[in-house]
């Protein structure tokens, strides 16, 4: 059932409020900081290996080093859960021939949702 000329104007009005307020959003592919699978890894051993300080300390009643185990903890917590930013790629000096660019997800679903509009 297609939308009425009300309906359309009010989701053609949300898309560019979005487009222009939430840039941010819309464009959260282009990121250039991705959770890294050796930070995650690392992290997590600095995690184990300060709840075993933490039980260490516990064990020996040491507060010192349960304390200090608890940092160990933390830090890796936060590094395992720090995104790595990726290395931009180097210039190339030498032109290249023009990609096709490919579309997004969202210009697929736009697409879809017109040949489903106009019936195809």
């Amino acid at each position: 059932m297609p939308l009425s000329e009300q309906e359309q104007r009010l989701l053609d009005e949300m898309e560019r409020h979005l487009m222009g307020n939430d840039a941010d959003v819309v464009s959260a592919g282009d990121s250039t900081r991705t959770l890294s699978y050796r930070n995650i890894v690392i992290g997590s051993l600095l995690v184990l290996a300060g709840l075993g300080g933490l039980l260490a300390g516990l064990s020996t009643q040491l507060i010192v080093i349960s304390v200090v185990g608890f940092v160990v903890m933390l830090v890796g917590v936060v590094f395992a859960v720090t995104p790595a930013r990726r290395e931009a790629p180097a210039p190339d000096t030498a032109p290249r021939a023009a990609k096709p660019r490919q579309s997004s997800f969202m210009d697929r679903m736009n697409d879809r949702w017109d040949r489903r509009q106009q019936g195809r």
